[in-house]
């Protein structure tokens, strides 16, 4: 194919996915784009929101239109490393010896939900450290791949603290995107009414199997992005250093740390995923602009002043893309 016909096969398999996953989830348009275009670049999520939102529903709807293999992880305060990873197990062989066997755990799947992830111990959440950003898992002494493609969606509650245990910024940094689930509208509650209570059931079509999705991602690599862009990209990042000279005046006065490396990484993918779905073969300031609240939000430090005074990291992202200025002549002017 050549490149119009992939980016149509693109567009045409993403619209597909929306449809089917339009048929259970209401509403949350802003929410499904961004897990669609972490998964198509490649990215873990972590979906927060208050319960009974649906952020679970999503996950489960995308492993049905996915034709991918799928484990949920319950998080609890008393589930062991040993219990996402697997174990040795003494077994029994056909000829009656017994013998060490790895038993693999459930974070051996394509798609993985880690559902109430911040209910685990520090010890086990960075257990899922090695599995996010190597894609393996070490266990048994060994050294094992996981399966590609590999996602984690994982979801967290921001209210009812007690008994949690908050994500350490190297866990949060691994993730893709961060995406804030909201309440629905007046309309999209009769709707999710209308759907739940009447009996009815949607009827879900796997429309992407592995391979396919592993070739979209390559495709996603190939887009070019111009030089200027990734240049705003980067001052984008460097603006959210605190205490340099890049800083932007809201970074010095609410941050303790900016974005790391990772974060400009995200960008420009996410960038690229998003030109793809519009139909472009080139990512545009709008494409990155798009993007940056999700994919910085959760790699920036608050400071004492920023909690004491109620600002969120979303407002200071909100100030740095417009005191960014996307030509890069002004900045040196």
């Amino acid at each position: 194919m050549n490149t119009e016909e992939q980016i149509a096969s693109f567009r045409q398999n993403y619209a597909a996915l929306r449809a089917e996953i339009a048929k259970v989830i209401v509403g949350h348009d802003a929410i499904v784009e961004g897990t669609l275009i972490a998964v198509l670049a490649g990215g873990h999520v972590l979906l927060e929101g208050v319960p009974g939102l649906g952020k679970t529903l999503l996950v489960r709807t995308l492993s049905e239109v996915l034709d991918l293999s799928f484990n949920r992880i319950q998080f609890t305060p008393d589930l062991m490393p040993a219990d996402i990873l697997g174990t040795n197990m003494v077994m029994e062989t056909a000829s009656g010896r017994r013998e060490f066997e790895f038993q693999r755990g459930p974070i051996f799947a394509h798609l993985v939900l880690a559902d109430e992830i911040n209910r685990a111990t520090p010890k086990t959440q960075s257990a899922m450290l090695e599995a996010m950003q190597e894609k393996s898992v070490t266990a048994g002494g060994e050294i094992r791949k996981l399966i590609e493609p590999f996602f984690v969606l994982a979801t967290q509650n921001p209210i009812d603290q007690e008994g949690t245990y908050p994500l350490p910024e190297a866990q949060l940094d691994r993730f893709f995107f961060k995406l804030v689930v909201g309440y629905p509208t007046g309309a999209e509650l009769t709707e999710v009414l209308t759907r739940t209570t009447e009996g009815a059931r949607a009827q879900i079509n796997k429309v992407l199997d592995r391979e396919t999705l592993l070739e979209l991602q390559r495709l996603v690599r190939q887009v070019p992005v111009a030089t200027h862009v990734k240049d705003y990209a980067v001052r984008l990042v460097l603006a959210t250093h605190p205490k340099t000279d890049t800083a932007a005046p809201i970074t010095n006065q609410y941050l303790r740390f900016g974005s790391s490396p990772r974060g400009g990484q995200c960008l420009l993918l996410a960038g690229k995923v998003r030109a793809l779905t519009q139909g472009r073969f080139n990512v545009s300031f709008d494409d990155i602009q798009a993007v940056a609240t999700a994919t910085l939000r959760h790699r920036l430090i608050l400071n004492f002043e920023a909690e004491a005074e109620g600002i969120t990291t979303d407002q200071i992202i909100a100030q740095i893309l417009q005191d960014v200025p996307r030509d890069a002549a002004t900045v040196n002017a």
